[in-house]
Formats: structure tokens, sequence, C-alpha cells
């Protein structure tokens, strides 16, 4: 039976009872009808503020998250446990049998006693120890010793360096699966009795698994049953049960067949979601209007090909073909342009921003940091050249002014800036967020030229598209290459192109994983090896996941702070004095971060891109858009903190040019594990590609939909689009088709209006 005792969290603290609910259009915003109004409802109005607040830390705020958030997995108490693999720190669930129970006193006053219960999967063994008064270490042992086979839920601790589990939870079965004894945890142990299975669900310290099952039970008691949130013709193509009965059956399933079907139809429920808000803005686009932009043979792109020091690539020319011909078009042109580092998409961009200027239109582009919009501001003016020299003395006929807004910029700057982007003489405008605000205007603005998309939203960069007379062609590019199904989840309301052939002349970069684990003097050799590079006339960069020994360390996939025992990373602040004083003395070493001043930052790179410093300890900062071709080594220390598109990205900023490269994975991470097997994929292969695949497999697909990229809040609960693949392309298929068939459908409204306040994370306040 469960354990006596409260729990930290009872689902009974309702500060609002059944019967006494406020209506739900007094607390749900009356952007939602029906069934996801109903979804929409907040938690706390259900089960209380204490309660509610508890589920925060699973990002769980409403009925819809609660009722979504499913059992990881069901135990039916005949399986057993596997004990020798049992992890310290973990939270775990366990089917096991008793070994042994025994009784001991506790010195001093009272009457207190330990029990110690050894359990066993009939190979390896584990104890479970509880402490209490003689009384309650008598119930507990009876409940023991009348049974030999129960589930035990708790952590994992160590004792004399052995695993053990103190007060775990436990419900106790007979030799005929019966409960043995009183149910203390009534929900969990009626749904055994019921039905054999307990649903384990992901959790917290302050919020365990039956709390979590309680909670579902008592929301799924007092939800008004709505309209189903799909047409009937939809569920019945898909063979999909109603969103109610499969909420009912995943919290309370009557076998694990039908446990997995109700799963699937949330599954089905987040596909559909998705592609119907992505079809509905495809929709809406095709209804707007963009200036045409007609190559012109005698314009400034023709000059610049004329110029141009490169050869395009295949690639480069037939993607360039295809945007040129959208541009020249009325329909908005809606572009995703992804490929590998240093294939030339900036190249491909220039161009597309010059065919607009061509047709006397602006064009913007918008980087995620202000190192990359200088980067880019630095390389487009050194490309053009005179082009690029605007509307003065001795510059060409066709020349225009290209202008960098940031948010560092000091006030003459930056009115400066806003002058000429608001008559027009600036044709390109490069900058950060900064241009997002609404005090920049623009003269006629022609094409966006979003970088690095995953950095912002749908509704950000739709803040530059939506503010023009008409609505401006559209170009994203992405250094992270992406599977299929992602692109169409992800980016469904873009045109996908692809660039997979590197510019010729480009060298090669070796890949080599430093165990420090193993090899403890390899590090030491890496040092020399940097040393050796400077020697020759090169550069080198070193990468570290920290600014200082305050910042947390955060988990690979983004998604908060990383709750492991490794040991502290390296910091810059630490590592840049420790090498110039060390292993490095002598050297011009210098540190960059983000929490530099601006100017301070820009100084240090140029002093790197010219040569004067020669050794560069930064941040992430240098992830994107950085180009020194003379850097030609790179080590990222612990590299098991960052993720696979990270480290491809950084691994870019080296091989730049004809010099070959050399980059250096340290780590501590053990062979054998998924951290280490991570490492070893991006050191055997500099295919973006198939690191693409391995990322996304490897972490959560994030806010696909809207502004925040993290993660924290998202529509996909459940959906997972590389396991998923055929339910995305069939949900695509299907959601086209109810948009064709009922737009004005308001479970349709109502579906793409909820995926979208999600995903901007715009709704309101809940508890």
């Amino acid at each position: 039976m469960w354990r006596v005792g409260p729990s930290a969290f009872r689902c009974t603290d309702l500060s609002v009872h059944s019967g006494s609910l406020a209506r739900v259009d007094d607390v749900v915003s009356p952007w939602l009808t029906g069934a996801q109004q109903e979804l929409h409802r907040p938690l706390a109005e259900v089960l209380g503020t204490r309660t509610a607040k508890a589920f925060t830390a699973l990002h769980i705020s409403t009925v819809g998250e609660l009722l979504s958030h499913v059992p990881r997995r069901y135990l039916t108490g005949t399986e057993t446990t596997d004990l020798s693999q049992l992890v310290p720190g973990s939270e775990v669930a366990l089917v096991a049998d008793v070994a042994s129970v025994e009784v001991h006193n506790i010195a001093g006053p009272g009457h207190r006693q330990r029990l110690e219960v050894g359990l066993t999967d009939g190979r390896a063994t584990l104890p479970i120890t509880f402490f209490g008064k003689d009384w309650l270490v008598k119930y507990w042992q009876k409940q023991f010793t009348a049974s030999t086979h129960g589930i035990f839920v708790g952590k994992v601790g160590t004792f004399r360096d052995r695993p053990q589990i103190t007060h775990p939870d436990f419900v106790m079965f007979d030799a005929n699966g019966r409960i043995v004894g009183k149910a203390d945890k009534k929900t969990m142990a009626t749904q055994v009795m019921r039905h054999g299975l307990v649903g384990l669900y992901p959790a917290t310290a302050k919020l365990p698994t039956w709390t979590i099952a309680e909670c579902a039970t008592l929301v799924l008691a007092q939800v008004g049953r709505q309209q189903d949130t799909l047409p009937d013709w939809l569920r019945e193509e898909a063979d999909l049960p109603r969103i109610w009965d499969a909420f009912e059956e995943v919290h309370h399933p009557h076998d694990l067949h039908s446990a997995e079907q109700a799963a699937e139809r949330l599954i089905w429920e987040e596909a559909i979601a998705t592609q119907a808000t992505m079809a509905s803005r495809r929709r809406t686009a095709a209804g707007r209007e963009a200036p045409a932009c007609p190559p012109r043979p005698d314009g400034i792109l023709a000059a610049f090909d004329a110029v141009m020091p490169f050869t395009l690539t295949a690639g480069q020319q037939e993607v360039g073909q295809r945007i040129s011909g959208e541009l020249a078009g009325t329909a908005p042109m809606q572009r995703l342009l992804q490929g590998e580092v240093g294939s030339g998409k900036t190249l491909v961009a220039l161009r597309a921003m010059l065919q607009v200027v061509d047709a006397g239109h602006q064009a913007v582009l918008l980087a995620p940091t202000e190192v990359l919009a200088q980067q880019h501001h630095a390389t487009i003016t050194g490309l053009l050249g005179d082009l690029g020299a605007g509307r003065v003395l001795g510059a060409p006929e066709n020349a225009t002014g290209v202008a960098l807004l940031t948010g560092s910029m000091n006030a003459a700057q930056r009115r400066d800036a806003l002058s000429r982007i608001a008559d027009g003489s600036a044709g390109i405008v490069i900058g950060t967020h900064a241009l997002l605000t609404g005090t920049v205007e623009y003269a006629d603005l022609g094409l966006v030229v979003v970088d690095e998309q995953h950095r912002f939203g749908v509704e950000q960069r739709g803040v530059l598209t939506s503010s023009s007379r008409r609505h401006p062609h559209e170009l994203v590019l992405t250094a992270t290459p992406i599977p299929r199904t992602v692109a169409m989840t992800v980016f469904g309301d873009l045109e996908v192109s692809s660039l997979r052939e590197l510019p010729a002349g480009r060298a090669d970069v070796q890949t080599t994983v430093v165990d420090v684990q193993q090899h403890r003097g390899w590090l030491d050799r890496a040092w020399q090896r940097a040393r050796e590079e400077v020697e020759k006339g090169h550069q080198v960069f070193v990468v570290c996941p920290r600014i200082d020994a305050h910042e947390p360390d955060e988990r690979p996939d983004g998604a908060g702070p990383a709750e492991d025992h490794r040991p502290p990373s390296a910091t810059v602040e630490e590592l840049a004095p420790a090498l110039s004083g060390g292993p490095l003395r002598g050297l011009h070493v210098e540190a960059l971060h983000s929490r530099m001043d601006p100017a301070d930052k820009q100084q240090v790179m140029d002093r790197f891109a010219r040569g004067a410093c020669q050794v560069l300890v930064s941040t992430t900062v240098v992830e994107v858009g950085v180009d020194v071709p003379n850097a030609t080594m790179m080590v990222i220390m612990d590299a098991d903190r960052f993720g696979v598109s990270q480290l491809h990205q950084l691994r870019g900023r080296i091989g730049r040019g004809t010099l070959p490269g050399l980059c250096l994975l340290v780590t501590g991470a053990e062979p054998g594990t998924d951290t280490r097997a991570r490492i070893d994929a991006v050191a055997a292969t500099r295919d973006g590609f198939e690191l693409a695949e391995l990322d996304l497999a490897q972490r959560r697909e994030g806010n696909v939909l809207g502004s925040s990229q993290a993660g924290r809040r998202s529509p996909l609960r459940l959906l997972k689009v590389l396991d998923h693949a055929e339910i995305v392309s069939a949900a695509r298929t299907l959601a086209e088709r109810w948009i064709d068939k009922d737009p004005d459908d308001p479970r349709l409204r109502d579906l793409v209006a909820s995926t979208e306040r999600i995903a901007e994370g715009d709704l309101m306040e809940q508890g």
C-alpha cells in the first residue's frame, strides 16, 4: 500500500471546490470558445493556487497542459526492475521482491526505530530504509511480511558507497495481484485495483507522481466535456478517439493498448494544431501583395557580379535563380535557406538584397547579436566596395548606402542611421533587435533577411514584415541544417532551399576528442599545439561554456541549468589569465564575452581580425558570423556542455580560408555515455545535415512556432517530429484539407488561435 504520511502538495488544497467554480468566461479571455476555452482554463481555478504553483516547475499552468501531461510509462506489477542499473540521484519506480525485513532500535528518547528492507530482482539487491516511531515501523513491517512483491517509488541515494532508497512510497501485492491492506493513496491504489496499472508521470520532488495522478483525476471530474476539438470527418479518417475519451483513457487506462491509443490521439492533436497554424500562415501570406523586384541588366547587382571575387557554386547559382524569380513576382517570397557552415549563404542573401535595391526598395538584414551584425556590416561593405559608398562624390552611379543599427550606438550614430534608413539613402540596412523597435521608419521596405532564424520568433520578424505598406519578401538563413519533417513543423510557413556544397578552396578541419579523464596530459599537449600554431603566424580560438564562476552551467539542450554531478565547467574570466600567465605565457591572449561593453567587444574583435590578438578566449559569442581566415585552431573546453549544433557552428569559425584547421573537443565525459557519443559524433563528421538528425534526437523541439526558442513553453509536449514523421506528414495533408473545406469552422479558428497564443507566450498569467 502507499506509504502513510502527507505529501508535499495535495490536490485537496482547493481554493475553489466543485460546485463553486467561477464561470469559465469570467476566467479565460474571450478569444477562445468551446473545448479550447475549457482546456485553457487556469489550473488554479480547479486545483487551487498552492497546487497550481507546484505545477509551474513542469511548465503546466492550464487544464489542457495537465491533461496532456501523460505517464511516461505504466507499471503492471508483474515485471521486475533491473536493480543493478540504478543511478544515485535519480528518481525511480521499481518493481521488486522483498528478500529481507529487519527492525533496529535507535538510541535515545521517543521509541524510534529503523526498518531495513532488502529488495531483489533475483540477481542484484537494494536496501530501502524507513525511520519512525515503533508503532509506525511495526505497521510498515506488517505490510512487507504479508507480501513479497511490490512497486516502490523514490530517489536513489547512497549509504557506505552503496545505492539505497530512504522512505520510498510503495504499494504491495499478494500472489493474485491484489493490493494488500488498506490503500492510503486512494487514487493510485484504486487505479491498480481497477485496472492493474500504475501510471508513472514525469514528476518533481515537490510534486510526486501519485499527486499528479490525483490532480488529473480531479480535473477530469470537473471539466466540461465540450465538443471535440477536431471535426468528425477528420477523426474518422485518422481513426482517432474523441479528445475527452483520450484524456480519460490515458490517465485511467483499461489496458496498455488503450493507453497507447489515447496517447497517440494527443500526439495527433499537436501535429494537426501546428500544421493548421502553418497552413493558416501560408494562406494569409498568399493573400498579401509584395513589391515586384525584377532583375535589372544594368543595375547594382550586375555591377557587383562583374567584380565579385568569387565563383558561385552550382548550388548558389540554382538557389539564386529561384530567389530572383520569386522576388520578381508580387506574391511575397517566404523562403528558408539552410546550408553548411561556410557554404556561402550570406553571398546569396547579398545578391538578393541588391536585386531589391535595383527595383528601388530597401533590404534589411536582421542578426541575433551585435558581433554578428557588425561582422555582416564589415563583410558586406567590404564586398561592395565603392558600390556600397552610397550617394557620395566619386561613387558609382548605381551605388547604395549600407546602414548599421545596433543597441549600443550612441545618440549621434543612431540619429544618423535612422535618418539614412528613413530617407532611403541606405538601400541595405543591417542590425540587431534594435531594428524591431517602433522608432525605425523605412522609406520602402522590399526584403527582410533574417539570419539564424532560431534566435527570433515569428512575431518578432513579423514586426518588420508588417511595418511596410506592402508585405516585404522574406528570406530566412540558418546554418543549422534541418531534417524535412522538422522543416515541415518548425518552418512550415516557408519554402526550403539547401546549400550542401562548400566553395572551392576551403580547407579541411580535423576534429579530435581530448579525453582529460583518461589522458590527463593531453590538455597540456593541446596548449603546446596552440603555441605551435601561433608560432606559424596563425591564431587560436579557445571557447568556454561560462563567463565566470557565478554563472550556472546550462544543459546542452538549452532547457535550463545542468543537474548533474560533474565539476563546474571552464570560465572565460578564469581561463584567460591562467593561459596568459601559464602555458601560453608570452602570447597575446584576450577575453571576449557578452557582458563586456559593446565598444570593448568590438575593439577585441578588431584586434583579433587584424592579427594583433593571437589567442581569443571567449564564450559562444563567436558561434556565428565571425570570419577570421587566419584562425586555424579552436579548443572547446568542456565540450560536453554544448549541443551538437553549437559544436558544429563553433567549429565553423576555423578553416574559413585556405589553411587547414584543427578543432579540439576537451571533455571528461565517460566513454559509452550518451554525452560522449554526442561529442564523438561531431568529431566523426562535418556533415551538418547528418549532425542535425542527431541534434534533434537528443533535445526537445522547443517553441517551434513562436518567439521563445528555449523550449520552456511550447505547443509541443508529446510530438517528436523525428519519431512521429509519418503523423506530421499526414497531419499536414489533413490540416490543409480542413482549411480548404471549412475555413470558417470555429474549432479551426480556436485551434490556430490557441496554438499561436501559446507559442508567443501571450496567455494570461495563470494562478
